[in-house]
């Protein structure tokens, strides 16, 4: 039987790492530059307010390895995405 795999697979994630709770995968893409663009957007919608709270890093992960056998490799810790507060003007 022959199993058709990717040479090289790019897997990446951003993974919110909380003070008190186990890690939750935030967003998972193709390339590191995909993640990095649609991660903060991701984390308003997957968390709630109580839970944002809480987060103490996120971490950009790479998948090292082949498809079926390998692990995530830390690679850098990304920005933790703060909601800009509108001026209100007269």
């Amino acid at each position: 039987m022959f199993y058709q795999t990717e040479a090289k697979p790019q897997g990446w994630r951003a993974v919110a790492v909380f003070d008190d709770r186990a890690d939750l995968l935030i967003y998972l893409g193709r390339s590191s530059t995909q993640v990095r663009a649609n991660f903060a957007q991701a984390f308003f919608e997957v968390l709630d307010e109580e839970e944002r709270d809480h987060v103490r890093s996120i971490s950009l992960q790479r998948w090292h390895g082949a498809p079926d056998s390998g692990r995530w490799m830390h690679q850098t810790n990304l920005t933790i995405p703060v909601k800009a507060k509108l001026a209100r003007s007269a």
